[in-house]
């Protein structure tokens, strides 16, 4: 099972990639496989002059192609997400998402941009013909504030909320078993002493 993460902000050091950077831990400790796509890295001139034969786009396109799952996060500019991830959208063949589950996540300065996942980001995702685009995450500013360090981190109750998504997506869209403590027992196998 393959999951591609897939960055769409323009920056390297971004509060939508620390968002990505923790739903990529999560999904390590599952045990998923994952791959990481950053848009930011393509060639921009292919990006821009929409060259699907270009080797960087090329192979984009192969990792989409190959994804089971697909996890997007971008930030919210002007209301809606980021170029960067509408100009590479608009290069996938128009079944890119066929089959896939898609986890939308985005990043905004106020809860204002909220709905930027509804109204802009969802009709695009659907467009491309994902089997099932999950309920997406949307973090302000503020739940992602910068350490000591001046990296950027999730906050406690948004790492809440990324935990749900993140079991939603192995769950409700790749089908798989919800993260428990334990096994399952089967009473045959119980034992008791006293």
């Amino acid at each position: 099972m393959s999951i591609l993460l897939l960055a769409g902000s323009p920056s390297e050091h971004s509060r939508s990639a620390a968002l990505l950077d923790a739903v990529h831990q999560r999904l390590g400790l599952r045990h998923a496989l994952i791959e990481r796509l950053h848009i930011r890295d393509l060639s921009p001139q292919a990006l821009l002059l929409a060259d699907v034969g270009h080797k960087s786009i090329r192979a984009a396109i192969s990792q989409v192609e190959t994804a089971r799952a697909i996890v997007v996060a971008t930030p919210v500019y002007k209301a809606a997400y980021s170029g960067v991830l509408k100009v590479f959208l608009d290069l996938l063949p128009q079944s890119a998402f066929k089959g896939k589950a898609v986890l939308p996540l985005a990043t905004g300065g106020s809860p204002n941009h909220m709905l930027a996942l509804d109204y802009a980001l969802r009709p695009v995702l659907q467009s491309l013909a994902s089997r099932h685009i999950l309920p997406g995450v949307y973090a302000t500013d503020a739940q992602i504030p910068k350490d000591d360090e001046g990296e950027y981190r999730v906050a406690d109750e948004l790492g809440t909320r990324l935990d749900d998504a993140v079991n939603n997506l192995l769950h409700e869209g790749l089908r798989m078993p919800l993260a428990t403590g334990f096994a399952p027992v089967p009473f045959a196998q119980v034992r008791c002493s006293v």
